[in-house]
């Protein structure tokens, strides 16, 4: 019998361009919040390429920003500390 393994997540080399997409409650600030985490973990990150879009019935928001990715653990980081804002649903 053939031997079946789990696919396994494709290795990510570091620094990299790393798009991430965060999605949300719609509300006047949350560019503004969500910048201002993913500043905390990745300086410098370029504001005029944010994309913001709003969900077909208003309700949510979804932003994405491009950072400079360093490890692992800083997107472990960056994850946790948008999730902890109280606004962010999901991180894509």
């Amino acid at each position: 019998m053939a031997d079946v393994t789990e696919p396994q997540a494709p290795k990510i080399e570091f620094p990299c361009q790393y798009p991430i997409k965060v999605i949300g409650t719609a509300g006047d600030d949350f560019a503004e919040v969500i910048c201002e985490v993913v500043e905390k973990h990745a300086p410098g990150i370029d504001t005029t390429t944010v994309e913001i879009k709003d969900s077909k019935n208003g309700r949510f928001l979804s932003l994405r920003v491009v950072i400079t990715a360093t490890g692992q653990e800083q997107l472990e980081a960056l994850h946790r500390d948008l999730k902890a804002t109280g606004r962010v649903h999901m991180v894509l």
